[in-house]
Order: C-alpha cells, then sequence, then structure tokens
C-alpha cells in the first residue's frame, strides 16, 4: 500500500502530470517510487518541499471567468461520429509506477483510501458529487470524462493526433475526470448538457464550470442548446 512519504515526493512532479494534459505538451514519464503503505485521505493537504498539494478534484474556475470562457467557444454543429473509437484515445494510462488514472482519481477523490501493492483501492469511503450516492467498493464507482470522449470527438478532436486525445482522456490537472456512481456515468453516456445534467441539482453550477473550462482549454467547439444549457446552469451560481 503507498505511504504520504510516496504521495509526498509524487507531489513534487507537477511538471509531470501537466505533460499528461496539455495537447501540445510531449508523452508524460511513468516512473515512480516503489508503492508501500496507506494514501492519505483526498481532503488532508500533502505537504512538499515547495507547497502544500491538495489531493483533491481540481477546482475549476470562478462563475465570472468561466462566463468569459462561455462567450468565446465557437459555436458549431457537431462533427460526425464516422472514424470514431475510444481506442483511439488510449486511457487508463499508468501515471506513477503500477497507479493507472483511474486508481489516482479514485484515491484522490475519496476518504481514507487504502491500495493494494498493485495500486488498487481495496478500501475507502466515496460520495458521488452527481448523485450524492455513498460507495465502499471501488468496482461501484466509474472515473467519468466531464467532457465524454465522443463529445469531443463531435467537437473537434477527431482531428486531433492520437497523443493529444490520450492526454485529454487522462487529465489530471483539469475538472476533467471525476469518481461517480456508476449508474449516473452510464445515464450521462456522451451526451452534453443540454441533452444530460446531473440529477443533484446543486452540482450544476461546478458541473458548468468544469464542462465549459475543458471546452475552453482545449479549444473544443458547443452547440447553440449546449452553450445555453451551460449559461442556465452557471446562473445557479452563488454571485
Amino acid at each position: 500500500m503507498l505511504t504520504n512519504a510516496w504521495w509526498r515526493r509524487v507531489a513534487t512532479t507537477t511538471a509531470l502530470i501537466a505533460a499528461v494534459v496539455l495537447p501540445s505538451a510531449s508523452t508524460p514519464a511513468t516512473a515512480a517510487p516503489d508503492p508501500q503503505t496507506t494514501l492519505a485521505p483526498a481532503s488532508r493537504p500533502v505537504e512538499t518541499a515547495f507547497d502544500a498539494v491538495p489531493l483533491r478534484l481540481p477546482e475549476p474556475p470562478p462563475v465570472r471567468v468561466v462566463r468569459t470562457e462561455l462567450a468565446g467557444l465557437h459555436v458549431a454543429k457537431p462533427h460526425s461520429m464516422e472514424g470514431y473509437s475510444r481506442a483511439k484515445f488510449p486511457h487508463w494510462i499508468n501515471q506513477y509506477g503500477k497507479c493507472d488514472t483511474r486508481e489516482v482519481v479514485l484515491a484522490r477523490d475519496g476518504e481514507d483510501v487504502k491500495q493494494d501493492e498493485e495500486c488498487r483501492a481495496v478500501s475507502g469511503t466515496w460520495v458521488s458529487e452527481y448523485d450524492a450516492a455513498e460507495f465502499h467498493d471501488s468496482r461501484q464507482l466509474d472515473i467519468d470524462h466531464v467532457v465524454p470522449l465522443a463529445n469531443a470527438w463531435r467537437s473537434g478532436a477527431d482531428t486531433w493526433t492520437t497523443p493529444e486525445r490520450r492526454k485529454f482522456a487522462n487529465d489530471l490537472v483539469h475538472s476533467q475526470l471525476i469518481a461517480v456512481s456508476a449508474r449516473s456515468n452510464r445515464s450521462k453516456g456522451d451526451q452534453s448538457p443540454d441533452q444530460w445534467a446531473p440529477p443533484r441539482h446543486a452540482y450544476w453550477c461546478t458541473y458548468a464550470r468544469a464542462w465549459t473550462d475543458v471546452k475552453h482549454v482545449y479549444h473544443l467547439n458547443v452547440t447553440e442548446p449546449e452553450k445555453a444549457k451551460l449559461t442556465e446552469m452557471l446562473d445557479t451560481c452563488a454571485p
């Protein structure tokens, strides 16, 4: 199982993480020290030589910033799904030694998560932000791409290279990956916000901010109905 010390060493490699997610960045390295014992709870900051790095879902920008991002997105009809395959967005890739993206997100988004020598989450507590369901078995959770892979394809990722799509599918820096109930994730599928929104209305503000920011970062298009729904969802944010 992983030690806090191991995660402190991992946390100092922020340059590695950045390399995973930016479309223009190079392919990320995967080397890391051998894991030993227990992960810190996701809400506890991990002290590093540089700063306190929280093991938590990246917070999307504030609503005033996101409204500007939304206004700047290109509005276009969806691209064709011809040629699409999830295999063109390779995931989950190894991020640290044996720990792939899924296991990193499970560790980050849960409380009191413990992992085995293969980096698999064997215990912990998770609350799905989409529907407020609580879980103690990681097998009941999916890692959702906030902007689904197929939606990204229709929005412009069909023109990307495979390495660029791999970085998008394993993005740990932006609010693109989240551990949620399998039921909610499969209900969502590849639908945009005008077609599906989290059943938990209280999460609409965060979801719309995350969706919009990811599309802004990756220069992806939106449709007219999608933009209108995102505006409605952003209106639920506190002033």
